[in-house]
């Protein structure tokens, strides 16, 4: 597929979730995260990732009105955190998030974490927020084969997205071929493994290649693949060169190479939901 910065894929109810995102997690709060975003939305994007336990879904709210880009072009997606998961908790972060960011609504909201006990409670409460148009579409964050499995089993409705990370050094690829085969959009955060693999040598030498940045490569493989990216930027050279991937595609050959490169390399060591059993 030809992808451009202003590729979407669908969701259900029609609704479409722009390709490439950008990225929040550990973004400072204040003028810092408000900058970033009104740089991605001066540069092209229309797809801002938040969380409510990132503390910037305010200032996510104020550089998309401080942009002069019109709400109903930007794609906003927030999360609820572990220690408000249940039906009514649920309901009332949601609330508070819509508050803060300073909306009415919400293009996507997700389940952060499958936290045992509360996350299909919380399933629930999306559920409502979807039929109510509070959220445009619902999903789940971090939620493997078995936290999928559960949640199916239990719930007639599927959840749009699962955003997980994915990297050329974290593949999940059983897990990307499950989601699709259920219908569920696969999204990628920290698939540039936060810069920690920015320098491999393979990766450098299949930039050189293409005349690209490393950067530049593995955010092309994932969204190559159909999957959504969300990398995280605070600085506008940064931001730009991570839009600047639709004027290449790598070939076949060598998206077949990089997936030879799966090492199961997280960045989120003890929190990693595939290994860990805080999720069971």
């Amino acid at each position: 597929m030809n992808y451009t910065l202003t590729s979407t894929v669908g969701l259900p109810g029609g609704v479409k979730m722009p390709i490439l995102g950008l990225g929040t997690f550990l973004s400072e709060p204040g003028p810092t995260t408000r900058q970033a975003v009104m740089w991605a939305l001066e540069v092209g994007y229309r797809h801002i990732d938040t969380a409510r336990i990132y503390d910037n879904e305010r200032d996510v709210g104020e550089g998309v009105r401080e942009s002069g880009i019109s709400r109903s072009e930007v794609f906003i997606t927030t999360k609820v955190w572990n220690d408000d998961q249940g039906y009514d908790s649920a309901l009332r972060a949601c609330e508070a998030s819509l508050k803060r960011l300073g909306t009415d609504y919400v293009d996507l909201y997700l389940i952060h974490w499958p936290v045992p006990q509360k996350r299909r409670e919380t399933w629930r409460a999306l559920i409502r927020l979807w039929e109510e148009k509070t959220a445009r579409a619902i999903g789940v964050s971090n939620f493997m084969i078995r936290h999928l499995d559960e949640l199916l089993g239990t719930s007639d409705v599927v959840p749009a997205v699962n955003q997980v990370e994915i990297s050329p050094f974290i593949q999940r690829k059983a897990l990307v071929d499950y989601c699709r085969s259920k219908g569920i959009v696969v999204e990628a955060y920290s698939p540039l493994s936060r810069g920690q693999r920015l320098k491999d040598p393979r990766l450098v030498a299949m930039a050189k290649k293409y005349g690209k940045t490393p950067a530049q490569i593995a955010l092309r493989w994932v969204i190559q693949q159909g999957i959504v990216a969300i990398p995280k930027s605070v600085h506008r050279e940064r931001i730009v060169e991570n839009a600047a991937i639709f004027d290449f595609a790598i070939d076949e050959k060598d998206m077949a190479e990089i997936t030879r490169w799966d090492e199961h390399c997280s960045v989120l060591e003890a929190w990693e939901p595939e290994t860990s059993n805080l999720w069971d």
